[in-house]
């Protein structure tokens, strides 16, 4: 947007386009981003409800010990399993947090954007039709 010159009220149809072409992928950004949260919230919340054994340098991990069908994770070469456990979990929090924020960001940016293009326009019109009535109060 910055490689265009700027001219007032979107004169020309380059900076149109950018303009929405940048709201477009700021919406997208944000939804992907609100997606990647929740699928790393489901996995943390899987993750959370392992229980896990130790048994040869190998962690065999399941969700539900009671359930023989239940799909088992083996994570070979690890001699202690609360170590997979913990480092996965603080890997997935750290990506819901940065998702998040990018989520936020992509939020401010279509925020921004549209107040830009949408909210002067209907405060004009307020001013405008106020300014009109109060003039039109006076000529009586």
């Amino acid at each position: 947007m910055l490689c265009i010159s700027y001219q007032p009220d979107e004169k020309t149809c380059v900076q149109f386009a950018i303009k929405v072409a940048y709201f477009l992928l700021s919406a997208l950004s944000m939804i992907v981003c609100i997606l990647a949260v929740a699928f790393a919230a489901y996995s943390y919340s899987q993750i959370s409800q392992f229980s896990c054994e130790t048994a040869l340098e190998t962690c065999q991990c399941k969700l539900d010990t009671v359930d023989p069908l239940s799909r088992t994770f083996i994570y070979e070469d690890i001699s202690d399993c609360t170590e997979i456990t913990r480092t996965f979990s603080l890997y997935l929090l750290i990506q819901i947090v940065l998702n998040l924020l990018a989520a936020i960001v992509g939020f401010a940016a279509c925020f921004v954007m549209w107040k830009d293009r949408y909210q002067v326009f209907y405060v004009g019109i307020w001013l405008q039709s106020l300014t009109a009535g109060v003039q039109q109060q006076q000529k009586v």
